[in-house]
């Protein structure tokens, strides 16, 4: 059985169980605390960050390359297209995800100018859901899996607005919609 080191507050993390809950697989989780890592975690992941995958005795870390693995390992249901173009799309949206990131955490830090950062990413996200109904295309996969957990996150635990950008909005609620993305919607109002 597939072990997840976890933590319900982590955002990478949380991009891995939603592509477990969208395949079915089932897996065990082990609960990191992020305060106090233990020792045992630098041997499976040397930085001591989750998320971490285990397969019989086979580790893996990092959340973007955990999401292609299990894509190509599980098939079924695809969460990337098999048109190459809007494949390339959603890989291109997970390799800018920095882009993303950088203001949101910053935001959180409540650094001076990050919020109007957050919400010119917030815009472009917006203008992308405009032309397309999703991240990667036109289907739902591994591109808007990429972003929701900072999504919701920001939304629910920093109170940022989204009624500016209508059609973010309405993709999170597509989002929501599914039970993956609703479990973790459960997972943020318990943090």
């Amino acid at each position: 059985m597939l072990t997840l080191y976890d933590a319900a507050r982590c955002p990478y993390c949380a991009r891995v169980r939603i592509v477990l809950a969208e395949k079915g697989i089932e897996y065990e989780p082990i609960e990191i605390d992020l305060t106090d890592r233990p020792a045992w975690i630098y041997e499976k992941n040397a930085t001591g960050r989750v998320p971490v995958i285990e397969e019989d005795a086979w580790i893996l870390p990092e959340s973007a390359v955990i999401m292609e693995y299990l894509e190509e390992r599980y098939p079924e249901p695809a969460l990337l297209a098999a048109d190459p173009a809007d494949r390339a799309l959603a890989r291109l949206w997970i390799f800018r995800h920095d882009d993303f990131t950088r203001p949101y955490y910053a935001l959180r830090r409540g650094e001076e100018g990050a919020a109007a950062r957050f919400d010119a990413e917030l815009g472009k996200l917006d203008a992308a859901l405009a032309a397309s109904p999703w991240l990667g295309g036109q289907e739902y996969g591994l591109a808007d899996i990429a972003y929701v957990p900072w999504v919701l996150r920001a939304r629910d635990m920093l109170g940022v607005p989204l009624d500016g950008f209508a059609a973010l909005a309405s993709w999170l609620d597509r989002v929501t919609a599914r039970p993956s993305v609703a479990q973790e919607v459960d997972v943020v109002a318990a943090l």
